[in-house]
């Protein structure tokens, strides 16, 4: 089998800033928006689809709700896409195969943590996995600095031993940032072997298989319930295929190193979806939690960008 070589720190840099390989063909959006807004859509799109995400818990659980996400998302773009797959080397396939597992995982421990944690909670933790990702491929000094910024965050956010949160929700989503980080190297590389938005589609597909027979199991016929099935489909739009797309239009026109720093406000789109949709109040010291987490990020991108 070709073997995949490591990933150097040029094809880590690319991967950081560009978290969704293809392009789903969607000119106008780009010409009535600028790509600020098209970041910021999609960052927001994400967020207050995992809020609506939570909102549907109840009647499907965690497991279902990913599964009807992954599902519909992959109909989506395996329809508008319509991938070859025949002729595809064993590197391809094993590249597209470890970048659905990736994102198959990162959802369904995503997902596990916000049925246990707030929102803007689990998603700073999360964002901990591509935070390491920009230290390691750095190898700079300044980013332990970050990094030590970021662990007092995450101190203030669990209240010094995370006495106030779920630790089984708090191990999910710092599981899932580790997924976050693959899933962020193996967007890039299989950006760079498949056209447009092909693998991403077949990726898709791939995690829709892992987590469909989980979501089965955890919710049954509670996922044909028409009203689960329209949910489900609008987190699939809002939080999938919607995202991407945005996010991909955008890095056409604007500089990578902007665009990792608008990724960094995630956290705080987070809290903000889970204060309007959820109501999840946050307190001063959660606040200024997710602020560091967010500041240690920015930063840390920024100086994996500028060194390169």
């Amino acid at each position: 089998m070709d073997p995949i070589a490591p990933a150097d720190a040029k094809t880590l840099d690319t991967a950081l800033t560009a978290p969704a390989p293809g392009d789903l063909g969607l000119p106008t959006l780009r010409s009535r928006l600028g790509p600020l807004g098209l970041v910021l859509s999609g960052g927001v799109s994400v967020q207050f689809g995992a809020a609506v995400a939570v909102r549907l818990m109840p009647r499907a659980g965690a497991l279902g709700v990913v599964s009807l996400r992954l599902a519909v998302a992959a109909v989506v773009l395996l329809v508008v896409c319509r991938p070859r797959v025949r002729g595809l080397s064993r590197a391809d396939r094993c590249t597209v195969l470890v970048f659905g597992v990736a994102m198959g995982g990162m959802n369904g421990l995503f997902y596990q943590a916000v049925d246990r944690i707030p929102l803007g909670a689990a998603v700073t933790l999360e964002v901990l996995g591509p935070l390491a990702l920009s230290v390691i491929a750095s190898r700079r000094l300044v980013n332990l600095l970050w990094a030590a910024l970021a662990l007092c965050g995450v101190a203030l956010l669990s209240g010094g031993g995370f006495g106030g949160l779920d630790l089984v929700g708090v191990a999910f989503a710092l599981a899932a940032g580790g997924m976050w980080a693959a899933y962020i190297i193996f967007s890039a590389r299989t950006g760079a072997r498949f056209p447009r938005a092909d693998g991403l589609a077949l990726a898709m597909a791939v995690g829709a298989l892992l987590m469909l027979p989980l979501g089965i199991a955890d919710a049954g016929s509670r996922l044909l319930v028409p009203s689960t099935l329209g949910l489900g489909a609008a987190v699939a739009l809002l939080s999938s295929v919607l995202p991407y797309t945005l996010e991909l239009l955008a890095l056409r026109r604007l500089p990578a190193s902007t665009f990792a720093v608008l990724m960094s406000l995630e956290p705080a789109i987070a809290a903000t979806a889970g204060f309007l949709v959820l109501h999840q109040a946050l307190s001063a010291v959660d606040a200024l939690a997710i602020a560091l987490v967010i500041v240690a990020s920015m930063g840390a991108v920024r100086t994996q960008v500028s060194g390169k």
